[in-house]
C-alpha cells in the first residue's frame, strides 16, 4: 500500500507483541475498536518429523466498520526451519516482516464489514522437531481514522492509537 519493508518490519515487531498479549475484552464506548475479527486457523493434528505444516488463516471483519490496517501472522513454533516460511496471499503487494519466529503480513487490502481476509502460512518442520508443536496466529489491527495511513507506528503510538489483537492457538503433534 504504502509502506516500505521496513517500516512495515517495525509495525509487524510492535503487532506481534500485541498479538501474544492480545485477548479481546470488553471495553467502554469509546475503547471499542474499529473492527472486530473472528478468527479461524487451520492446520493438520498430525505431521512427521522434517514435515510441511500449512496453516490457514482466515479473519472476518464482523464491524461496526471496515479495516484499513491491519496485519495478519504470529508467532511459529520452535522446530520450524526459519529458512523455509513462506506465505500466500492473493492480495498483490502484501509484504512480510520475520523476527525470530514471528512473522507478520501487511496485506494492501480494505476489509469491509462481513468480509474475510486469508493467508496461507507455509513451514517445513526441522529433523529434530519432536512433541507437539504451537502455533499462535491471527490479525493485529489498528483504529487509524481517515487521514492518519501515511502516519509511521511510533507516531500512531505517540497519539494512542488504539490496537486490537485476535489470535487462535492451533497445536501439530510431531509423529515418527
Amino acid at each position: 500500500m504504502r509502506n516500505s519493508l521496513p517500516k512495515v518490519a517495525t509495525v509487524a515487531l510492535a503487532a506481534g507483541a500485541l498479538l501474544l498479549s492480545a485477548a479481546p475484552a470488553s471495553a467502554t464506548a469509546q475503547d471499542d475498536p474499529f473492527s472486530v475479527f473472528d478468527v479461524q486457523v487451520k492446520a493438520p493434528k498430525k505431521v512427521k518429523r522434517g514435515g510441511k505444516i500449512s496453516y490457514t488463516v482466515v479473519a472476518r471483519n464482523k464491524g461496526p466498520h471496515y479495516a484499513d490496517y491491519y496485519f495478519l501472522g504470529g508467532e511459529f513454533p520452535k522446530g520450524i526451519d526459519l529458512k523455509k516460511v513462506y506465505y500466500r496471499s492473493s492480495v498483490k503487494g502484501t509484504e512480510c516482516g520475520l523476527d525470530g519466529r514471528a512473522l507478520y503480513c501487511f496485506v494492501p487490502k480494505v476489509v469491509e464489514k462481513g468480509e474475510s481476509i486469508a493467508m496461507i502460512f507455509d513451514v517445513k518442520l526441522t529433523k529434530k522437531a519432536k512433541g507437539t508443536q504451537t502455533a499462535k496466529l491471527g490479525i493485529v489491527s489498528y483504529d487509524v481514522q481517515t487521514g492518519m495511513e501515511n502516519m509511521s507506528k511510533e507516531e500512531l503510538d505517540r497519539l494512542g492509537i488504539p490496537v486490537h489483537g485476535y489470535a487462535k492457538t492451533v497445536k501439530t503433534k510431531i509423529v515418527r
